[in-house]
Parts: structure tokens; C-alpha cells; sequence
């Protein structure tokens, strides 16, 4: 009877060691997030989960073309009390960021954006309007989704403050088919 206590009770501590790792991890170093809705097609498709790192930016500063994930806007409305985009860093601070006749301008340049198809095109929106250069401003990013004519993002809300920046996406685990490491685009 002692030697079935003992195993319980070793059971039962493994349980509370494992699910504190979890806690812990989930916290502090990485989280899933599921992608809901096409906003992000071809790159990312509903249903599939991710893991966002959640340490690096308190290290280093996002990049443009870094998938994240942030906190909506408060001007968004959310079905839910924390609604969470997954949008890709098009603009980071003091970039000038400009939509005219369906194409993106960085810094005065064509974006060139190989990680979409050539027959994508980006509408302007309430922030981004056609043919008016924006400035990001200090601790901003500007966000669009990679399917811009089904994608509500920043063109719409403008630049996300960085502290409503969960994490950058890393990698895919759900479903088995699209397993792997979120590739890292760089413009």
C-alpha cells in the first residue's frame, strides 16, 4: 500500500511540475494562436496554428515584413474581450508608407513583395488613403494583412503601438501538412 502512495504521489508531482513548465512557457515565452479567416492567404490559411515567440521583442525591435501578433486596436471592434490579429509588418517607425493605384510605396520606393502573388493588389482604406504618403510614427507599426482585398488591417486602423504586440510568428504546427518554420521576409 506505502509503494502505490508513493508512485501516486510521484504522479501527481509530475503533473504539477509539467503543467507549471507549460504555464510558465505559455507566459512568458511562446504561445498558439490559430489563424481565423483568410486575411492572411496564400501565406497563412484558416485553422492553421502557430506559435508566436514572445521574447524577442523585448531583446530587439520587429522588423518589416515580421508576422505578428497583436492586441486589436482599440478603435476595433471584437466579438471577444482580447480580439488578436496576425498581420505582417509593412512600415516601422519614421518609414513613409503610401497606397496609390493598388500598390504599396515604402520610403518613396514600389515595395516589391515576392511573398504574395503578382495579381494581389492593396486597396487604400480609412488611414491609408490613395496617393497620401503617412510617416510611422515613434513605438508604431503599420500591419496589412497578405490578402489585402479580405484583410481588415492597418490601411483601415493605421500603425499598431508596440505594446499592443503580443509576439512574431515563428512556426506551424497545425495541420501536419503545413508543419514547419514561418519564412522570414525581409524588405
Amino acid at each position: 500500500m506505502r509503494k502505490l502512495g508513493s508512485i501516486i504521489v510521484e504522479f501527481v508531482q509530475s503533473i504539477v511540475l509539467a503543467a507549471s513548465v507549460f504555464v510558465l512557457l505559455y507566459m512568458f515565452v511562446a504561445q498558439p494562436n490559430e489563424v481565423k479567416g483568410s486575411s492572411m492567404l496564400p501565406n497563412f490559411v484558416d485553422g492553421e496554428y502557430l506559435l508566436t515567440d514572445k521574447i524577442s521583442y523585448r531583446f530587439g525591435e520587429p522588423k518589416r515584413g515580421d508576422v505578428v501578433v497583436f492586441k486589436a486596436p482599440p478603435t476595433e471592434p471584437c466579438a471577444e474581450d482580447e480580439c488578436e490579429y496576425i498581420k505582417r509588418i509593412i512600415g516601422v517607425p519614421g518609414d513613409k508608407v503610401m497606397v496609390k493605384n493598388n500598390k504599396v510605396y515604402l520610403n518613396g520606393q514600389l515595395l516589391e513583395q515576392s511573398f504574395l502573388p503578382a495579381d494581389f493588389i492593396t486597396s487604400p482604406g480609412d488611414y491609408a488613403r490613395e496617393g497620401v504618403e503617412n510617416t510611422i510614427p515613434e513605438n508604431h507599426y503599420l500591419c496589412f494583412g497578405d490578402n489585402r482585398s479580405h484583410s481588415r488591417d492597418g490601411r483601415e486602423f493605421g500603425p499598431v503601438d508596440k505594446s499592443l504586440i503580443v509576439g512574431k510568428a515563428f512556426f506551424k504546427y497545425w495541420p501536419a501538412s503545413s508543419i514547419g518554420i514561418v519564412p522570414e521576409v525581409r524588405f
